[in-house]
């Protein structure tokens, strides 16, 4: 079929094999033109990704493969094609580093399996046991709109905020006018099972059973994503929905390095900058703040994408041999080029002084949607999009 993208607001119907490749191709590249990184002591061997396909999760992968020349298990749960439709973007993203990690001489396994159940717990556990022996890095990063619960019901997570309804500027991706958007206050239902489908319960359970299997290296490291964000978005993320689910995802880290104290399992959370991704695109005002980030940010030269943050993370800020730099609350700081006084001051007045008449040239609308389209393998100036391509791997 002849693939072409099928955008509507947010959100696009379709991926390319061939782009969403070439992105992965990228980013390993990235990482190979670094040369050879040396280490004070032997980094992971093993690393285990929950949440692999895409974004920082896909990134983090990445880094730790070539940067630690590692092998790697990802678990993910993606959109398999069909022949009406092609699959979800993680879909192929996986397929290709699996493929290309091979090719380089590297380990690469993944699991195309919901992470929250208990069955792809005890399927990833034995292909650890069996292929790997143990992990001793394990990098959570899921990003899931809903759960299935050990009972078989599913809950589901809001991004909305709390107490009263927020209003605010927001931009519309469907007429690229800005607008004023009022984001509802959630209920105390919406909050709790935010909290279940993005707080720490899962990543503490994955913890749980790799070490009663056995297969959790003593000293072994655990890293979730999270986000803070400026004082702009604290409405709708920090003080919404997400920023319960990610205060328990922040506890739990503390709950895991207490717990597994006697594996003396080290548990971080770090602080990701605001970027493009399948994820932070479907939250309320995030598109506009993010295009604005992203061009303030290039424009003064510390702009980072996906694979950037998760070089610096894992081979700089959590670099082995060396004590991970962290804040007063024992976070890494991953956004601590875009919370810059200087940066957050050039950002807030875009903010403020935005209209539809100059939003292209404030917000640098042509970077936001160069990333958007890369997400699903559009805009590559090598691909031919107009070729008969197979939607299958």
């Amino acid at each position: 079929m002849i693939i072409r993208p099928k955008v509507k607001g947010f959100l696009c119907a379709t991926a390319h094999p061939a782009g969403c490749r070439v992105h992965v191709k990228q980013e390993i590249d990235y990482m190979k033109n670094k040369g050879k990184v040396v280490f004070r002591r032997e980094p992971p061997k093993n690393v285990l990704v929950i949440g692999c396909s895409a974004g920082y999760g896909l990134s983090a992968r990445i880094a730790a493969a070539y940067g630690y020349h590692a092998s790697t298990l990802g678990i993910c749960r993606e959109r398999e094609p069909s022949e009406s439709r092609t699959g979800s973007p993680g879909y192929y993203n996986y397929h290709a580093f699996d493929e290309l990690a091979a090719k380089d001489g590297l380990w690469a396994r993944t699991l195309n399996e919901d992470a929250f159940l208990a069955e792809t717990k005890e399927k990833a556990i034995d292909l650890i046991r069996r292929e790997m022996g143990e992990v001793d890095l394990i990098i959570y990063s899921l990003a899931a709109p809903k759960r299935t619960m050990p009972d078989g019901s599913v809950v589901r997570s809001s991004l909305k905020t709390t107490g009263e309804p927020f209003v605010g500027k927001d931009l519309d991706l469907r007429t690229m006018e800005i607008i004023e958007h009022t984001i509802e206050a959630a209920t105390e239902k919406e909050i709790e099972d935010s909290v279940k489908v993005m707080g720490g319960e899962d990543w503490y359970e994955w913890i749980r059973k790799l070490s009663e299997a056995g297969v959790l290296a003593e000293g072994a490291v655990t890293v979730a994503f999270s986000y803070l964000g400026p004082k702009v978005t604290y409405p709708i993320y920090l003080e919404g929905t997400m920023g319960y689910a990610k205060k328990h995802l922040y506890d739990t880290s503390k709950k895991i390095s207490e717990d597994f104290s006697g594996q003396k399992i080290q548990s971080y959370i770090s602080m990701n900058k605001s970027m493009v991704t399948q994820a932070s695109i479907a939250i309320p005002r995030a598109p506009l703040y993010i295009a604005i980030a992203r061009k303030v940010m290039e424009e003064d030269g510390c702009y980072e994408d996906c694979i950037g943050q998760m070089d610096r993370l894992l081979c700089n800020k959590m670099a082995p041999g060396k004590r991970p730099e962290v804040d007063e609350m024992g976070r890494i700081r991953m956004d601590d080029l875009e919370m810059q006084p200087h940066i957050q001051e050039k950002i807030s007045e875009a903010m403020e002084n935005v209209t539809t008449e100059n939003v292209e040239e404030t917000a640098g609308l042509a970077g936001y949607w160069e990333d958007f389209y890369h997400l699903f393998g559009f805009r590559y100036p090598e691909v031919d999009y107009e070729a008969d391509i197979s939607q299958y791997v």
